[in-house]
């Protein structure tokens, strides 16, 4: 009964979160780990849209339990649904080759950041690590823009780039005004 009821609180809190437009505001969820991380809130939306961006009635929002394997995208209903999938993907591919939740963290990377792979679908967890990855290419290249491209290929490059023009285009839709 807790768990279920914890589920719907969830959903009815991120559908908050989500009602808001894609283009113009971004979540409260969104900026408090933004400014926990001095990065600008505008980029870490843009990063979780172009990572895990669905088309709902309200917009293109980021989905919290998406996996990516191998280049395949997977969006489940529940954490707990993507969990499963997770645990059966994790036997049968490798880790660097698996991305979690609204920013797509990869786990054969950046998987130590998470107590267990599962937790890379809690959307607050990942979207923290997700900020401090940014940060982190922020603090070494001086750019956000070179660190959105690197938060997807650190070795920097084409696919960097394209990356990087993918994210700007949402950016574009907001104002990216804070710099810390």
């Amino acid at each position: 009964m807790a768990t279920r009821y914890t589920m719907i609180l969830l959903l009815f809190t991120l559908s908050l979160s989500f009602s808001v437009p894609a283009a113009s505001v971004v979540p409260t969820g969104y900026r408090a780990i933004a400014q926990q991380a001095r990065i600008p809130p505008e980029l870490l939306w843009a990063v979780a849209l172009t990572e895990s961006g669905s088309e709902l009635p309200q917009g293109i929002r980021p989905w919290p339990w998406t996996l990516n394997i191998a280049g395949h995208g997977y969006r489940y209903a529940t954490r707990q649904d993507a969990c499963l999938a997770l645990q059966h993907f994790m036997r049968t591919t490798s880790l660097k080759r698996i991305d979690v939740g609204p920013g797509q963290v990869n786990l054969g990377w950046n998987g130590h950041h998470f107590s267990t792979p599962c937790d890379g679908l809690a959307p607050y967890t990942n979207l923290q690590v997700t900020a401090r990855l940014l940060r982190h290419h922020y603090d070494r290249w001086h750019n956000w823009s070179e660190a959105a491209g690197r938060y997807h290929h650190p070795a920097g490059g084409t696919p960097a780039r394209r990356y990087k023009q993918k994210v700007l285009r949402y950016l574009s839709l907001t104002s990216l005004s804070t710099h810390p």
